[in-house]
């Protein structure tokens, strides 16, 4: 099993979810900002490898869970 495949998982389990709470589930004000902050200095190349490890994460939890909600509306 690769950790796509796992994602994969995770998505269709949250899928399974409430609808009206997967649904509105976002990052919060201070989430967002911070993933804000962590992409300006990656687009201009000032970016810590610890910095960039964290702005990976983040990317991977918004895809996932965007994943999960086309899942449960589809």
């Amino acid at each position: 099993m690769t950790i796509y495949n796992m994602y994969d998982e995770v998505a269709t389990l949250m899928a399974g979810l409430d609808i009206d709470k997967l649904m509105s589930l976002k990052a919060t004000p201070a989430m967002q900002q911070r993933f804000e902050q962590l992409a300006n200095q990656a687009k201009q190349a000032q970016i810590s490898s610890k910095d960039k490890d964290e702005l990976d994460h983040y990317i991977v939890l918004e895809r996932l869970i965007r994943l999960a909600k086309l899942r449960a509306t589809a």
